[in-house]
């Protein structure tokens, strides 16, 4: 017969003490603390996926374009901002009106699937807003709605507007579009990735401290991101280039960003 104490005994013996469960917490600590670096790294990796899948779609949806239209760029005009929608939310703007986000000259060629021209990655930077805010339906005025359908930048330059392809110098070395927080950097070096070929100059301007849309900067480089400085992240952007293939671009003041990625001249190179 088991006696009073020897039961006692036996039902401490089941239990865990204090000192062990601390203990098993801190190792589950140390372990996540290991683990939840590299899933963020992962998520990351992944989100970049999709954004390149994205810009090889849209390139696709450019190729058709100019197929049918004797291989002329659209010149997009007043087109500028992230909008696709008129302030009702369901009628597509028209293509050159001002406000209306670049990538409406392609609808016919996308089957209104918009979302080609997202960016997960830009989607997870959008707590330091967007350049531009708006009013009407929530097509038009919600940040994580529209950021979702408008997050590639245009290629703007002068030279670039209208321009046949024919007459570029090299497609697979003239920016198409790219990450951004501009959907239309206009060609200069306040919002463009080139410097003008000033070896130890500036590109980003606007977006670098001092700039009026500092704010931003962490929306460009915003693949791969290592640091949390605001004006330097350690990461990359994803351009489309005019022949379709899609590339990273390392974070970078522009020394290495020649002009006639922008211009697609031969006298623009370095």
């Amino acid at each position: 017969m088991v006696d009073s104490d020897t039961r006692i005994n036996a039902q401490k013996k089941r239990g865990f003490t204090l000192i062990e469960l601390l203990v098993v917490i801190a190792i589950i600590a140390v372990l996540l603390g290991i683990l939840m670096p590299a899933m963020r790294k992962i998520k990351e990796i992944a989100r970049e996926t999709v954004c390149r899948a994205n810009l090889k779609n849209v390139g696709l949806a450019v190729q058709m374009y100019l197929d049918d239209f004797e291989r002329k760029i659209p010149d997009t005009q007043s087109s500028n901002q992230h909008q696709w929608f008129e302030s009702n939310g369901h009628t597509y703007r028209r293509p050159g009106s001002g406000g209306t986000y670049w990538g409406i000259f392609y609808r016919d060629y996308i089957k209104d699937q918009t979302k080609i021209f997202g960016c997960p990655s830009f989607q997870s930077t959008i707590g330091t807003r967007l350049i531009y805010s708006y009013s009407g339906s929530e097509k038009s005025t919600d940040p994580d709605y529209v950021i979702q359908h408008a997050a590639f930048g245009l290629n703007h330059h002068s030279r670039a507007r209208g321009r046949n392809t024919e007459t570029v110098y090299r497609p697979s070395e003239f920016i198409y579009c790219l990450d951004h927080a501009e959907p239309r950097p206009d060609g200069g070096t306040s919002d463009c990735l080139h410097n003008n070929n000033n070896p130890g100059g500036r590109n980003l301007t606007s977006y670098r401290e001092g700039g009026g849309r500092s704010y931003s900067y962490r929306q460009i480089f915003r693949h791969n991101v290592r640091y949390p400085d605001p004006f330097k992240t350690g990461g990359r952007t994803n351009v489309l280039w005019l022949d379709g293939h899609v590339t990273p671009i390392e974070e970078t003041t522009g020394d290495d960003v020649p002009l006639s990625w922008y211009t697609g001249d031969k006298d623009d190179r370095f």
